[in-house]
């Protein structure tokens, strides 16, 4: 059928999470969904419309468009994968505050914090994707997407959280921790995917790492790396903003400490 090939393109697309194809000449409908998007998603469609259907005196069958992984438990890795590179990014920043002093004393050190930032990132980007992929194959999809996306994730928060530290000192780690944890995680999309989320939370969970991360970490896993664009956006607009504020807050707060010149006399 035409239009069942259509909401399957839209499913992989990512347009649509599910989609009931009714046949007038059977009393079987099908029902598409994709537990690679979220498995208690999945299984809500397939409860709701399964019922209705019932209710008409008709079948369904659930055809899995997009299906888990059997080591992908309930749809989560994808979560806790981007959790886990969103901690080792504010955790690697913290460390470096707590080390040298939470504000750079120069722009030359904010540097240095940045590259050591980018270099864990990498690090830590690419150990995720080999542990969830080859080691426990919990996520299909590319390891090298995967690893450039883990660097992403980790670089981003570990710069935000730097830049929170250049702007309010050791406070700025608490700030990091709201907004990646206790706003980021609830968000994200994890064990309760996007569309049954609150409004408040369905609508800020894009917006911070931990949704971006893990909407992009399942399009690579199981939708061909459709619909990841603005997800990645997302990620490069705090990756960008972080290590730009993180810079200017060295600069400046150099240059308050430079003592003034002495005025010559005559």
């Amino acid at each position: 059928m035409a239009d069942a090939a259509s909401a399957r393109q839209q499913i992989m697309d990512r347009e649509i999470d599910g989609a009931l194809i009714v046949d007038p000449e059977s009393r079987t409908d099908t029902l598409l969904v994709a537990s690679g998007g979220g498995t208690v998603l999945a299984t809500t469609l397939d409860g709701i419309l399964g019922r209705v259907d019932k209710a008409e005196g008709r079948a369904v069958r659930v055809v899995d468009v997009a299906p888990a992984s059997r080591h992908d438990f309930d749809g989560l890795s994808s979560f806790y994968l981007v959790v886990g590179w969103c901690v080792g990014g504010y955790l690697c920043a913290s460390i470096l505050a707590i080390s040298t002093g939470a504000r750079p004393a120069n722009l030359r050190r904010a540097a240095i914090r940045l590259i050591v930032m980018a270099l864990v990132a990498i690090a830590g980007g690419l150990g995720g994707a080999v542990i969830v992929g080859p080691i426990l194959g919990a996520l299909p999809g590319s390891v090298v997407d995967l690893w450039g996306l883990g660097a992403l994730i980790t670089f981003a928060v570990g710069a935000a959280t730097l830049a929170l530290q250049g702007l309010f000192g050791i406070v700025g780690i608490g700030l990091a921790i709201l907004l990646v944890v206790i706003a980021g995680n609830p968000s994200a999309g994890g064990a309760f995917p996007l569309p049954m989320l609150p409004p408040f939370w369905r609508a800020i969970g894009p917006a911070l790492p931990p949704g971006a991360g893990t909407w992009a970490a399942r399009s690579v896993a199981y939708f061909k790396g459709n619909d990841q664009t603005l997800s990645l956006l997302v990620l490069w607009a705090w990756a960008v903003a972080g290590t730009v504020i993180t810079l200017v807050a060295a600069a400046l707060r150099r240059r308050r400490r430079e003592p003034e010149l002495p005025t010559q006399a005559g």
